[in-house]
């Protein structure tokens, strides 16, 4: 690979990081992991707009986001997928949010971010967040060229507040490579490919791990198809914003009105 490791990094916003702690072993080997704490409820296109400030100066030009809940089978194909949009001049790859995975039936014309790969740098050399957050609209057919899609979609979709970001860059030419999708036995989990081969698998449902016992078990049927003792030196950096909740009424009131109904469930039961 041409493009030299120092200038790729993988980043996370992480709710649970029980099961970051397993799925990061697995993660590419050779660049800086780091992490948004979204325990505060961060995600989306918060996290996005937060990742950007964190990045600008960091010397960073190709960025993977990944969930906890992403399990690489094949880390290194990675880099590949970064050769080829680095040579095809593209500036997002990942899964469309509608039409290929079963249950989510949204908009096709932008991804998902369970997992993506970013040229962060030339998203940073264009950056515009008044632009960007005035993007959250569709116009009839205005990207509507990817021909037969084996599930439900709606290209009206606005599923997703973080979609503003995805559209602004179509809306710039920005390129997109698309990646393959191929559902799990359970109906619930997908594997992404690359070059016909599995990529990674998306469990889906990291919230609920630890907490739900089906889930928690249904995710770890994909773990011990893997090798758990992946060696990695890389320690990740992790980014906090303090701030958040204060600038967030409405989450915060949300988090304290939780927190006191259950206090409240303890004290009647």
């Amino acid at each position: 690979m041409n493009i030299p490791k120092s200038k790729i990094a993988i980043l996370s916003t992480v709710i649970n990081f029980e099961l970051y702690e397993k799925t990061s072993q697995l993660f590419p080997e050779g660049i800086q992991k780091y992490i948004i704490d979204g325990r505060n409820r961060m995600y989306g296109i918060d996290s996005i707009i937060y990742m950007v400030s964190k990045f600008k100066n960091l010397g960073i030009e190709w960025l993977i986001m990944a969930d906890e809940d992403v399990i690489f089978y094949n880390p290194e194909q990675v880099f590949s997928i970064v050769e080829k949009m680095n040579d095809e001049n593209y500036t997002v790859a990942g899964v469309r949010d509608g039409g290929v995975i079963a249950h989510r039936k949204h908009n096709p014309n932008v991804i998902n971010t369970f997992f993506s790969v970013l040229n962060i740098k030339t998203v940073l050399d264009i950056w515009d967040k008044k632009a960007i957050l005035s993007n959250q609209y569709t116009k009839p057919n205005e990207f509507n060229h990817f021909g037969s899609l084996p599930y439900t979609f709606n290209t009206d979709s606005l599923f997703e507040p973080y979609y503003c970001f995805y559209l602004w860059l179509r809306r710039n030419n920005k390129k997109f490579l698309f990646l393959d999708v191929k559902m799990k036995d359970d109906a619930i989990a997908n594997e992404v490919l690359f070059n016909n081969k599995t990529l990674l698998c998306h469990t889906w449902y990291a919230r609920r791990y630890g907490k739900d016992p089906f889930q928690t078990q249904r995710i770890n049927n994909y773990l011990p198809q893997l090798n758990l003792t992946h060696s990695t030196t890389v320690k990740p950096i992790i980014f906090n914003d303090k701030f958040y909740l204060i600038k967030k009424p409405s989450i915060l009131f949300h988090l304290v009105s939780q927190k006191i109904y259950k206090i409240f469930q303890k004290l009647v039961n």
